[in-house]
């Protein structure tokens, strides 16, 4: 089950579950939606997978199986994060 992580783990924006504006790696790595597509230009900067849109618990279930509370915060180097987005963002995903 996902996680569903709080906030962007690199610029700290809150990402509450009913986001629209989340992104998440295969890994659950989360970022909103600038940071993922704009900065690390659809290349996770930890894994080197693409982002997909995080999907939305529904209400209904939030409550049995809540969203995580802890924040995952770790801005990343800018510099090498962008090194592993011109290696892999023309590759499509399932090649890299």
């Amino acid at each position: 089950m996902l996680d569903i992580r709080p906030n962007c783990e690199h610029c700290g924006k809150d990402l509450p579950n009913t986001s629209t504006e989340a992104m998440i790696c295969s890994f659950e790595c989360t970022y909103c939606k600038e940071c993922a597509l704009e900065i690390f230009k659809n290349v996770c900067p930890s894994c080197s997978g693409n982002f997909v849109k995080r999907p939305i618990r529904p209400l209904k279930m939030i409550e049995k199986y809540p969203a995580s509370t802890e924040s995952v915060f770790m801005p990343k180097d800018l510099e090498k994060a962008k090194q592993n987005s011109e290696e892999f963002k023309n590759i499509i995903p399932q090649e890299r």
